[in-house]
């Protein structure tokens, strides 16, 4: 079962990324950091290997904490707090934080506009 080895060249954007985030796991085995941050680390991911990084994730940050920009919204789901950053005016952001443990024992909640 599996793939025949390759170079790294011959790799996809997935197998390269899944390749890169398996070595920096180890890593965190024999070293673990206080936090992390990964950028849009998900985007060449498959929905199946998204799933599967979030497990980590998950499992990981109960050591550390990690930082994660991305598009992605499996990854959002899966998160603790959410930070949406938006343009308020031009060149001018804006930050809204959404704490998901608030709803946890709500059966809904209503997303409000500005």
């Amino acid at each position: 079962k599996g793939k025949r080895p390759q170079t790294i060249n011959q790799l996809s954007g997935g197998e390269k990324t899944l390749t890169a985030t398996a070595l920096l796991f180890a890593l965190y085995l024999l070293k673990p950091a206080p936090f992390c941050i990964f950028d849009e680390v998900d985007a060449p991911l498959d929905d199946a290997n998204i799933e599967k990084f979030n497990r980590i994730i998950k499992k990981f940050s109960r050591d550390s904490q990690f930082i994660i920009v991305t598009h992605n919204k499996l990854t959002m789901a899966a998160v603790d707090t959410i930070y949406g950053v938006y343009m308020a005016e031009q060149g001018i952001s804006g930050v809204s934080p959404v704490d998901f443990r608030d709803f946890e024992h709500t059966a809904s909640f209503e997303v409000v506009e500005n």
